[in-house]
């Protein structure tokens, strides 16, 4: 059919409201940035078409019906035929009563588009099947020269699977407005069958609302969790703001089963029901009973209340921040007669140098090699009494191979042997350029000869060991530097000896951050940190770097000193992509 009279005008039709922000006009739609906004606020545009087919490449759209809703209002209506320009063919006229009559008149779509746009504005897009219904407007769209459509939609096609599975046999929007017995019968006209999906939308609102579901980001979600056997406890989440702060699985007998951090605790709650494909999460939702939850001001103190509450509570489900019980420190035995590097599982005030905590004893005794490979202290096992004498029959294997000055080949006086160890305990307080030097210069030494496995393998070496060097730095200033005060953008932060003083007001009744606080063993000055408290040291570390760098933070107090042992930053050594796409060996960046 082609248009030769002039084009009727469109139907518009304006709804009495008691909101002059649902006016028509797109200046005065409202945006959704904010994904939390309460479905009583949210404007909603629900859309049909009626096409000669069901490909947008080769069919067209011969009538568009829409209707604006707002807070359970209907607000406004937009309805027109479109001339497709093409022939209909006769089941699409049997099933929708549209001839090439009725289209003959009507307007192309291209000189519908400008008035849908404005009708649509910023609202929700709402169909049955909304993809069919939008993949024709979008192909439009483009044809005409203009961007696809960008607003947030709501299928309720994808509601009705979620919410009603078990109740109809199929998911036909006849079948729906039937079950749900809505006034409007849906008859394949574009008008009456946008506003029975509209009717069918509030039904399967308060059918949702029941689940917690009462905001936009919640109701965008939901079709994504329809399969999930615990869905029935996302009622538990309608309590959790959208706010930064901690969530607290317990079961049934109150026990806590998990701990977490989240920037939006709502969303990070209920994609557990959804998105979450770890194998332990249904049995975590299955003897879930109750969620607890300590809103924070931001991710930080997040963070530290949820490595509080892990090491206060060991839950069942948690795997990362209940290690800490097997970190390892390395110790330099300087009260030895001939100090050695060991690894051990406690830091005592023996007057002993330590390191760590590492992670492990593997990290552990990596960096012992390391160090052992730069000063060459003794490496055999055995402790050598005051008054011991010192045979060279029997040498071990690093005295052998001259690689460690061991006592038990009898080459090292005492003297010489303790000012050994005084360049180790200065290497590792404050010269650590005595560390890395050497294993550095064997690195490009083997490069040079090309021997490239040996000088990764000492790259890794030096970047371990520049990693944990770089790790004491940053821990020794924060608990040197006493109590702190930042000015921040949002407030004023306060620490500690490296420990955050928490702000939040929390909203569980057995927690007490001044508790949490008391249950880490702090050890003084001139020990290293204690296992329990490392994590939140590195946290803190991490966070002030990042903030200082940033320049988003000014000191506005410290007493106590707050120069770092050692200036200028540490190398890292990380491999590179050549321009021919091969990894380089070897590259030394400063971080």
């Amino acid at each position: 059919c082609t248009v030769m009279k002039p084009p009727p005008p469109l139907q518009i039709e304006s709804h009495a409201t008691s909101d002059p922000a649902a006016a028509l006009t797109i200046a005065q739609q409202r945006s959704f940035d904010h994904l939390g906004t309460p479905l009583s606020d949210v404007t909603f545009v629900v859309i049909d078409l009626e096409t000669t087919g069901t490909s947008p490449d080769s069919c067209a759209i011969t009538e568009i019906g829409a209707v604006r809703y707002r807070g359970g209002e209907r607000v406004a209506t937009f309805q027109t035929l479109i001339n497709p320009g093409s022939p209909i063919p006769p089941f699409i006229t049997v099933l929708t009563g549209i001839t090439e009559a009725m289209v003959y008149p009507a307007p192309p779509i291209g000189e519908v588009i400008p008035a849908l746009l404005e009708f649509i504005g910023g609202a929700v897009l709402v169909g049955h099947n909304l993809r069919f219904d939008t993949s024709f407007i979008d192909a439009a769209l483009v044809a005409d020269g203009r961007e696809r459509l960008p607003n947030r939609r709501v299928d309720t096609l994808g509601l009705a699977r979620r919410l009603l599975r078990d109740e109809v046999p199929d998911m036909k929007l006849g079948t729906l407005a039937r079950h749900l017995r809505v006034e409007e019968t849906p008859n394949h006209r574009a008008l009456a069958d946008a506003q029975a999906t509209a009717e069918v939308l509030h039904s399967l609102l308060e059918r949702a609302a029941t689940l917690g579901v009462l905001g936009l980001d919640d109701l965008i979600e939901l079709p994504k969790i329809r399969a999930h056997p615990s869905a029935s406890k996302l009622k538990l989440t309608s309590q959790l703001p959208r706010q930064p702060g901690v969530y607290i699985f317990r079961n049934r007998k109150n026990e806590v089963l998990y701990v977490g951090k989240a920037t939006n605790l709502r969303s990070r709650v209920r994609s557990y029901f959804g998105g979450d494909t770890r194998s332990k999460v249904p049995q975590l939702l299955k003897e879930l009973e109750r969620i607890d939850h300590i809103v924070c001001s931001d991710p930080l103190e997040a963070e530290i209340h949820e490595l509080r509450l892990i090491r206060r509570h060991d839950p069942q489900y948690n795997r990362v921040g209940k290690g800490w019980r097997r970190y390892a420190y390395l110790k330099l035995t300087v009260t030895e007669r001939f100090a050695r590097l060991v690894v051990v599982a406690e830091a005592t005030p023996d007057g002993s140098v330590y390191l760590g905590p590492f992670r492990s004893r593997a990290l552990a005794t990596e960096i012992k090699e390391a160090i052992e490979s730069s000063v060459p202290l003794r490496r055999c096992t055995q402790r050598i009494s005051r008054n011991a004498v010192i045979s060279p029959d029997t040498p071990c294997s690093p005295a052998q191979l001259g690689v460690a000055a061991c006592p038990c080949r009898a080459e090292t006086s005492e003297e010489d042997y303790r000012a050994i160890v005084e360049r180790a305990v200065l290497a590792l307080r404050a010269d650590h350029s005595a560390l890395l030097e050497p294993i550095e210069a064997r690195m490009v030494s083997f490069a040079d000869q090309e021997r490239f496995e040996e000088a990764t393998h000492q790259r890794d070496r030096l970047a371990a060991l520049s990693k944990a060097l770089g790790r004491v730095r940053s821990v020794e200033w924060l608990r040197a530097s006493g109590n702190l005060r930042f000015a921040t953008q949002d407030g004023v932060r306060e620490f500690e000896g490296g420990h955050l003083v928490t702000s939040s007001t929390p909203s569980l009744a057995d927690f007490d951050p001044r508790l949490e606080r008391a249950s880490v063993q702090v050890l003084p000055l001139g020990q290293p940190p204690a296992r329990e408290e490392i994590d939140e040291l590195l946290v803190v570390a991490r966070w002030l770097e990042n903030e200082l760098r940033a320049g988003r933070v000014r000191l506005l107090n410290a007493t106590g000193c707050v120069s770092t042992p050692c200036s200028g930053p540490l190398p890292a050594y990380q491999p590179i992509e050549r321009e021919d796409g091969d990894r380089e060996a070897l590259q030394n960046s400063c971080s």
